[in-house]
């Protein structure tokens, strides 16, 4: 979701990443919070501003094949694909949103992922769906766009587990009229598992604005942000041996620094491979251990987005507002 006011991504911003560089500006800050850090995030780490000029930049994923990232710009229905040898180019267009005339402002796909082919999965806003997609580009097919015969809100980040399963969101950020929206179906926001045998199942709907999720390395945890400023909170479930969830508990509460001004709420999150959280939130990227204890945070002085692995995986690539950036860490994600 876009939390301030849409920027204009001009020709002249988004031309200028279109050629590989070997240097970058940089931006934001390191806040360190607790001497932890100091393992996972080296003193002189630099964020570094990899293309500017975005409406709203989210889901960023990593192709180890080709060595490239992809992300999405919501607003602008566009996936975009960086590498540092070609720089920036757009990837896919439309990303989200294929119907007649336009759609809100928020039509595109949102949080991406690949699932264990290598194919592209999509959360799609103006779809209303979770889709799959072979990196040629040849087609995509649907995996889910509805729960009962009822058409989703606008489905935000996805993420599969091991054994095939897609996990997903479901607020009203992509909903023309958000969650007034008179197209609505479902009178809930929900969290959804959709099964290898196309079945779907509502894992919860008790919370009122989910969005970026996460499984700890052992898959034991789903973790779950919610982006609501009145409860911005993290919320772990505990995963069932049938592939449900059980009632979770706060992993953490970020509603005090909300309150304090930090821009961004609890949005996109990954996880590393000693289990430390590291999500999108009030004041950047937030990092915790895996008790819930708060680290230290990377402030990119935006309301940022979301984050994804890239690179040998310890590279943290982030989305925040207008900006692509990415920073060295000291530790690889979850899965590499």
């Amino acid at each position: 979701m876009k939390f301030p006011a849409l920027l204009t991504c001009t020709w002249l911003v988004c031309q200028s990443a279109l050629f590989a560089q070997s240097s970058f500006p940089t931006l934001g800050k390191v806040v360190r919070i607790d001497p932890q850090l100091d393992a996972l995030i080296a003193s002189d780490a630099k964020i570094e501003v990899l293309a500017s000029g975005f409406v709203w930049a989210e889901g960023p994923v990593w192709i180890k094949e080709g060595g490239y990232l992809l992300f999405s710009d919501v607003p602008q229905n566009t996936v975009f694909k960086w590498s540092a040898k070609e720089g920036l180019t757009p990837f896919l267009k439309p990303s989200g949103f294929t119907g007649a005339g336009t759609y809100g402002d928020e039509p595109g796909s949102n949080g991406l992922t690949l699932n264990r082919q290598g194919h592209l999965i999509s959360a799609e806003h103006g779809d209303r769906r979770i889709s799959v997609m072979p990196l040629t580009g040849v087609g995509k097919r649907t995996i889910a766009d509805n729960y009962q015969g009822k058409r989703f809100n606008s489905p935000n980040d996805v993420v599969q587990h091991s054994g095939g399963a897609y996990y997903f969101t479901d607020p009203p950020y992509g909903l023309p009229k958000k969650h007034e929206d008179t197209t609505r179906e479902i009178d809930w926001f929900g969290v959804y598992r959709a099964g290898t045998d196309g079945k779907v199942t509502l894992l919860t709907k008790d919370m009122t604005r989910p969005n970026g999720l996460a499984f700890s390395p052992d898959e034991k945890i789903l973790y779950v942000a919610q982006s609501d400023p009145n409860k911005a909170v993290i919320m772990a479930f505990p995963v069932l041996t049938d592939g449900t969830v059980g009632p979770g508990k706060v992993f953490y509460d970020a509603t005090p620094m909300v309150k304090q001004g930090l821009p961004g709420l609890p949005d996109g999150l990954k996880v590393d491979a000693q289990g430390n959280v590291w999500s999108t939130g009030p004041g950047g990227v937030l990092i915790f251990s895996p008790a819930g204890k708060l680290l230290g945070r990377i402030d990119t002085g935006e309301a940022t987005a979301n984050c994804g692995w890239g690179d040998d995986g310890s590279t943290l690539y982030i989305t925040a507002d207008m900006y692509l950036c990415r920073i060295k860490i000291k530790i690889k994600g979850a899965g590499w």
